[in-house]
């Protein structure tokens, strides 16, 4: 996955979760956020970013910030970045073999499941969450309380008791993590949704990302602690 115009800045501020200032070339530049989490330990005011620049002139920003510097680490803040390039892991073979379907945004239950996959017979559901919070090399999803990622797991149990493949994919937007577990400090509901759903056969898998300023993919699988 790569982006095309991208330039370095300065994060100035967020007055609001959508939208940021940034200084490009001595200038403020208004920016649109594409992650709507809270990233207070990512957008500090200071921290070098970096946005792309987008030839489209509907919108009302003329920039979308993607990545963030965090001491010497490089962080993919783009929220619709996880589920690119796990689209083409998936198209690589590299989750299950030969895949013959490949159909996002599926809806099963109550909910749209962001993949459906069919290989060899088998039909599987994958869910993908992106990763950006890290503290000392530990990876943890989610940064605010999500009731919606909590459905969604439950929603992936109900799969796997209809004899379906079912993956929660957490794919984090960095290199260099030790390890991956759920934030129970901040959403202690998820990280037991999540440890019911790994126990009903829901397989759990972190995927570390190999991140630059102008592109990112996945490379390789990352501990998991449940």
């Amino acid at each position: 996955m790569r982006y095309e115009k991208v330039l370095q800045g300065r994060f100035i501020n967020r007055p609001n979760r959508f939208i940021a200032q940034v200084e490009l070339g001595g200038e403020t530049a208004v920016c649109h956020v594409k992650n709507t989490g809270r990233c207070r330990e990512l957008l500090v005011p200071g921290a070098t970013v970096w946005v792309e620049e987008r030839d489209d002139p509907g919108r009302r920003t003329k920039y979308d910030l993607i990545c963030v510097e965090k001491g010497d680490r490089l962080i993919n803040m783009d929220s619709a970045a996880p589920n690119r390039v796990f689209g083409e892991y998936l198209a690589a073979g590299r989750l299950v073999p030969e895949p013959e379907l490949i159909r996002p945004e599926t809806v099963f239950g109550s909910s749209r499941i962001d993949f459906y996959v069919e290989s060899r017979g088998q039909g599987l559901f994958c869910e993908v969450k992106g990763v950006t919070l890290e503290d000392r090399g530990v990876v943890s999803f989610p940064d605010a309380p999500t009731e919606r990622g909590v459905r969604h797991l439950r929603e992936l149990v109900r799969a796997v008791e209809a004899g379906f493949g079912a993956y929660a994919v957490f794919v984090v937007q960095m290199e260099g993590a030790r390890f991956f577990r759920p934030n129970r400090e901040t959403h202690p509901e998820f990280a037991d949704a999540l440890a019911q759903a790994r126990d009903a056969g829901v397989k759990i898998l972190a995927l570390s990302c190999a991140v630059t300023p102008n592109s990112m993919e996945i490379t390789t699988p990352l501990e998991v602690r449940v």
